[in-house]
């Protein structure tokens, strides 16, 4: 018998809580809340979990990752499952890469050069050394000095920021001299490499963010060094097998996931909100956790009147990432000597960024491509390949024409594609899917086509980024990518810790969920029994 449970306890009504939208965020934050004793329901527009780290498939048999195509740290996400009561890799099979990724550099005259990136330091070493040997003597003083920047710095990415205040609390003075927030994350690697190809295969991460090294702050050079202390991970089956493992756990421990059901409003009492409104019918909740994409959500859901730190006209102004143009290829052969991942350089690749910064659209672009297949063949038929193409292209306010340019556009992707070997594979293509910037606005409702959300600049991170704690109302919470800490899995699963802890504490919910016993129900064994049988 748990004894630190009182009578009165057991009888009080559990809070309910109403998640809007079903991506990463709003997942970990079903987990969680569940977790700690609160009725959860999550309400999905579409039909799917995941948002944009979902698995789209073909009659065909191919199936792709939309957005985010690799798992890295996954430590964050793990202490989630643990602290629900799974274990991540009994939940997802994860697989290490090595090579990451491959990197290949165009340079004058269509020359070429490659490195095959590895968290192997000694390997990675090597391959630098082919690049520039003196460079290679600076890759171990970049991981010893970002490890000890990200130690200073996790603790300010772990906690709320709600109050001017919280941007000189001694955690941020202490980080300060680390982060050299005058700096670039191009101008900091130079510290360490010469070689401007060296720097890009530890800047050009900075995509995951939807920006330039050339603008980034130097903070984010922690995220190349993840990669490398951490590794790189596949999930079997795609990315949108995580999400749904994050449905699984959320459903055993008592969620409710709500499909084809999109939120119109979000119901105040004055500036407290009580609930969603779908359909013209009001559905009652202690508290709403909006997940949606914030400067596509905020505007649609919350009154303006209630919305004075985030307003319609600060959010049109505000700084946004950059889109991407996508084509999703099933084809009718497999590509066995194309890497996993590949990320292909152009010679003008700072050109690119200038050009779509300030909304051209560049005609040689740099490319990502991933080719799971070579790694799991669960992703096409047998003897074929499901290719993912992504070229960083501007946002919808930078070049509003896209609809005009999408099918001129696929054409120059695809002659891109011969860089890496390829050839012409139009003959080969069973299956095709085009997302342009449009179309992340209209299918996706990705506000402004900026696949990677509100930039990160220094006057759009922590204070200055939307709360996890919505200023302006009571009751409503944020997760995802437009929140702080930022956009990226990781970085989004840890604002879900955040937001939940923020909604626990208001709500008086347990914030350390019990384990459940070995073999035991896990919604049986969570303090949710605590706030007796309604739910």
């Amino acid at each position: 018998m748990n004894t630190a449970i009182s009578a009165p306890a057991l009888h009080r009504p559990r809070p309910r809580i109403a998640v809007i939208g079903a991506g990463p965020g709003g997942l970990a934050a079903a987990m969680l809340l569940a977790a700690s004793g609160a009725r959860v329901t999550v309400h999905e527009k579409d039909e799917v979990v995941g948002g944009r780290t979902r698995t789209l498939t073909s009659a065909e048999g191919y199936s792709f990752d939309l957005g985010p195509t690799f798992f890295l740290y996954p430590r964050i996400l793990k202490e989630i499952f643990q602290r629900c009561g799974a274990e991540l890799e009994d939940e997802v099979d994860l697989r290490r890469l090595d090579p990451q990724y491959r990197l290949i550099f165009e340079g004058p005259g269509g020359t070429t050069s490659q490195l095959d990136c590895s968290s192997d330091l000694a390997k990675m070493e090597a391959e630098v050394a082919k690049l520039n040997p003196h460079d290679s003597r600076g890759l171990r003083s970049f991981m010893e000095e970002n490890r000890a920047k990200l130690a200073v710095f996790r603790p300010v990415l772990e906690r709320a920021f709600e109050q001017p205040v919280d941007m000189v609390r001694w955690d941020m003075i202490r980080a300060l001299p680390l982060l050299r927030p005058w700096s670039t994350v191009d101008k900091d690697l130079s510290r360490h490499f010469d070689d401007p190809r060296v720097r890009l295969a530890f800047s050009f991460q900075t995509k995951y963010l939807g920006m330039s090294p050339f603008r980034c702050p130097s903070l984010f050079t922690i995220l190349s060094f993840l990669e490398y202390d951490h590794g790189v991970y596949h999930p079997i089956g795609g990315c949108g097998a995580v999400s749904s493992a994050m449905q699984r756990v959320a459903e055993r421990l008592g969620a409710e996931f709500r499909f084809s059901d999109p939120v119109e409003r979000i119901a105040f009492d004055g500036r407290r909100a009580v609930g969603v409104e779908i359909g013209g019918t009001r559905h009652a909740a202690d508290a709403v956790v909006l997940n949606g994409d914030f400067a596509h959500a905020a505007p649609k859901l919350i009154p303006p009147e209630l919305r004075k730190d985030w307003s319609d006209a600060k959010i049109e102004k505000a700084r946004y990432s950059c889109s991407t143009f996508m084509l999703y290829l099933g084809l009718d052969r497999t590509l066995p000597d194309l890497s996993h991942h590949t990320v292909l350089l152009s010679e003008g690749y700072r050109e690119n960024i200038a050009e779509i910064e300030g909304g051209t659209i560049p005609e040689v672009p740099s490319m990502y491509v991933q080719n799971a297949c070579v790694t799991d063949p669960t992703m096409a038929p047998a003897g074929h390949s499901a290719l993912y193409v992504l070229v960083p292209v501007p946002n919808l306010i930078k070049q509003p024409n896209w609809p005009a340019q999408a099918a001129r556009y696929r054409e120059v992707a695809l002659d891109r594609l011969k860089a890496l070997g390829l050839g012409d594979i139009r003959p080969h293509i069973r299956y095709e899917k085009i997302v342009a910037p449009q179309d992340w606005r209209d299918d996706y409702a990705v506000g402004f086509g900026a696949t990677f959300n509100l930039s990160h600049e220094l006057p759009q991170m922590l204070y200055f980024r939307p709360g996890n704690r919505f200023r302006d109302v009571q009751g409503v919470y944020l997760v995802g990518g437009g929140t702080h800490p930022g956009s990226g899995l990781p970085v989004i699963y840890e604002g879900a810790r955040i937001t939940t802890g923020l909604l626990s504490k208001d709500l008086g919910l347990s914030p350390e969920p019990s384990r459940p016993a070995a073999g035991g129900d896990l919604a049986a064994a969570t303090p949710a029994a605590a706030y007796g049988p309604d739910r």
